[in-house]
């Protein structure tokens, strides 16, 4: 029987006008369906987003996911997939995945990811091998990783990194720096040459006035 624009009765064992199904046929679920005050009962194949089907003797239904994000799931404390910007795992919905776990986007599911250990101590501040000689320099620090991820797509954390570092050693021991040096005797010799240039200029035009 038909009631209104919708076969609301299709499927059933037993219908109501005000309530629709009542009983359901073999194999097909009972669902509860609400829109505002109203509610009435629909026999389906199989449920809608948010409810799995639960097999009785009685009579099949389908009940509620109680899991928060869920979009279907196997049973009422496991979800089978999420709903859109949340990652399965492990029956759970999540906004990101755990520690420990990436994401593996094409499939919206949370996987081992690679786990690496400990940072290291920062390393001797340094600059082109050397630990003097420079007011600034690099320190670098590293880490290993403990367990590659189950799949290659997934890539690994960064596992070295560097940063500025101040010398604590300017002027390396027992000498200066090379450029320094040059420099210095280049401005030597340059002061040398502008004097005796000065001193030839002084001489001839100490002679031309006499």
């Amino acid at each position: 029987a038909n009631y209104g624009p919708n076969p609301i009765c299709k499927g059933c064992l037993s219908c109501s006008k005000d309530n629709g199904c009542i009983r359901c046929q073999h194999k097909l679920f009972f669902f509860l369906r609400r829109e505002g005050m109203r509610q009435y009962g629909e026999c389906l194949h199989s449920c809608p987003s948010g409810y799995y089907g639960l097999r009785t003797p009685d009579m099949n239904r389908c009940s509620r996911c109680r899991i928060e994000n869920c979009d279907s799931c196997f049973s009422r404390d496991f979800c089978t997939k999420c709903k859109t910007g949340f990652y399965s795992h492990r029956g759970r919905c999540f906004r990101g995945c755990p520690a420990g776990f990436a994401a593996l986007e094409e499939l919206m599911e949370c996987v081992e990811g690679c786990e690496v250990g400990q940072w290291s101590e920062w390393g001797a501040c340094s600059r082109n091998n050397k630990t003097c000689g420079f007011k600034w320099g690099l320190e670098t620090r590293t880490r290993q990783i403990v367990k590659k991820p189950a799949k290659d797509t997934i890539p690994c954390p960064t596992i070295a990194e560097s940063r500025r570092c101040k010398m604590a050693m300017r002027h390396c021991p027992g000498g200066r720096r090379p450029a320094k040096t040059k420099d210095k005797k280049k401005k030597k010799k340059n002061l040398m040459e502008r004097a005796q240039k000065q001193h030839s200029i002084f001489l001839a035009t100490d002679k031309t006035s006499q």
